[in-house]
């Protein structure tokens, strides 16, 4: 029964580690200049920007979404009309979901170091491609 309540417990702290980093992270949204804001658009033509990190891969341009709370990555699929800032300047473009052999390679060649994916609560990893428009 000991055993039982420290396991629950240790289980606990993690969760609550990992929501409290997540939580800042997404309210923070620390940028630097390996970031880009990406910003995506509803239904209604209202937008919401991101801070997120970029992925060059053969000459493309990739982001994904690591963590739980994903709202923007759910909006770019539902209207994948997008904008890019990057060292001041905002692009349009069209975000792309990633699947199959390209995904692969990317979560292969892209992969997360294991004590973010510890940090980050394990989340599954959704890559999008942007396509200038």
């Amino acid at each position: 029964m000991r055993a039982l309540k420290i396991a629950a417990i240790v289980v606990l702290v993690y969760v609550a580690i990992v929501v409290v980093f997540e939580s800042l992270l997404g309210y923070v949204q620390p940028e630097s200049e390996s970031t880009i804001v990406i910003t995506t658009f509803d239904g209604d033509g209202n937008s919401q920007s991101r801070v997120v990190s970029p992925v060059e891969d053969g000459g493309r341009l990739y982001v994904s979404a690591n963590h739980r709370p994903r709202s923007w990555y759910d909006r770019a699929l539902a209207n994948p009309e997008v904008q890019v800032t990057a060292e001041g300047t905002t692009t349009d473009y069209v975000a792309v979901p990633v699947t199959g052999a390209e995904d692969e390679r990317l979560q292969r060649d892209h992969a997360h170091l294991v004590f973010f994916r510890i940090l980050t609560g394990f989340p599954p990893r959704y890559f999008l491609r942007l396509d200038p428009r």
